[in-house]
């Protein structure tokens, strides 16, 4: 099997994604637990002027690579796409990485290990950690203070409304009744309703 000097691949310069810390040492241990998965989703590149290649999808792989002192890498690695015009391959730089799905958050609570989807990189948020979404108190959602007590202020009463995803609160939000007030808490909305008016 042929071999790829990693020095060869430079990091592209116009890559607008970032990768942080914590993530990015859950990558560099997923590569380093599963190194094979490289074969089946390689950095996809292309050739420079100056002969070096830079990738167009899979920046972060190749800093995983890097940091985990990798001098050469197999050539199924890396998949050329150099006869991409400059159009096709600022496109690819942004479809390759947007999520167009979500996660079915029921599903993995019921099916997965939420430890190891954690050790694994995916932000499982708490409530599937062993929360019961339909016995969850204001302990479980750590709600903040800024949230309106139940009977602190003069007519309005509190609804906290959980959603599975942003995209199904902004559904709600947009056919909510007209004299209501929200305040955002991550997945958990707090509705503050008038007695007089609803």
């Amino acid at each position: 099997m042929s071999k790829i000097k990693l020095s060869k691949i430079k990091p592209n310069p116009n890559n607008p994604r970032i990768i942080k810390d914590d993530k990015f040492k859950k990558l560099v241990q997923s590569l380093q637990e599963f190194p094979e998965m490289m074969e089946k989703r390689p950095l996809v590149c292309v050739t420079d002027v100056d002969g070096s290649i830079y990738p167009l999808g899979g920046n972060m792989r190749l800093k995983a690579l890097q940091e985990l002192k990798f001098k050469e890498i197999p050539s199924t690695y890396v998949m050329m796409a150099d006869e991409w015009t400059e159009e096709r391959r600022r496109e690819f730089v942004i479809k390759d990485n947007i999520g167009y799905g979500e996660w079915e958050w029921e599903q993995l609570a019921n099916d997965w290990d939420t430890e190891q989807l954690n050790e694994w990189g995916l932000d499982v948020p708490k409530w599937t950690d062993g929360v019961d979404i339909n016995s969850m108190n204001e302990d479980d959602l750590n709600l903040d203070e800024d949230f309106d007590p139940i009977g602190a202020s003069k007519g309005l009463q509190r609804i906290v409304f959980i959603f599975d995803n942003a995209e199904a609160a902004q559904s709600w939000i947009d056919h909510k009744p007209e004299k209501s007030k929200m305040v955002k808490r991550n997945m958990a909305w707090q509705v503050n309703l008038s007695t007089q008016s609803i």
